[in-house]
């Protein structure tokens, strides 16, 4: 069939070609996106639009001095699993239909926080949002902070108001 020199050069190959689709970057699908509001007494509200999957639970994080990791600052599940259509909840108080597996300490100006959607069995989750407390304190009641994606695929954080948002975001997938 094969040499021995022709079959470790082709084992080497297909070694190396599973070690580049291991490590390539590939992630979870994203199903979902991510959002920022306010209460009108300026209480910080996560947001989700699921698109089509579902979602079970929301991370909120900063990045952390090792590039590799991050360090979560708060993290919810959901009482029930998330399916298509917007959904919101106060961050930092509880919440009906929630539990605060990770409860949210007060935020620190200057430091940028992620919001993102996941699911308990890693099979999706939803695109990001970053925000400061300036770009919070920018909000107003009925206005959601998300990244939106152009038809030419660039991304951008937009505030737009909570029905453009629950209209425009899973067009954006």
């Amino acid at each position: 069939m094969f040499s021995r020199p022709v079959f470790r050069r082709l084992a080497g190959a297909v070694t190396v070609g599973l070690a580049l689709a291991a490590t390539s970057g590939c992630g979870l699908p994203v199903d979902a996106v991510a959002g920022v509001s306010v209460t009108a007494d300026g209480r910080l509200l996560g947001v989700l639009m699921v698109c089509g999957y579902h979602l079970d639970g929301a991370t909120l994080y900063v990045d952390s001095a090792d590039t590799d990791k991050e360090v979560t600052v708060g993290e919810w599940t959901a009482d029930r699993r998330l399916t298509a259509g917007l959904t919101t909840w106060s961050l930092d108080a509880p919440a009906p239909g929630w539990t605060a597996t990770e409860p949210l300490p007060p935020l620190v100006a200057g430091t940028s926080y992620t919001l993102y959607g996941w699911t308990e069995d890693n099979t999706s989750s939803s695109r990001s949002v970053t925000f400061t407390l300036t770009d919070r304190d920018r909000l107003t009641p009925g206005e959601v902070r998300y990244e939106a994606v152009s038809d030419s695929g660039e991304e951008s954080t937009v505030t737009v108001p909570t029905a453009e948002f629950k209209a425009r975001a899973c067009q954006d997938m």
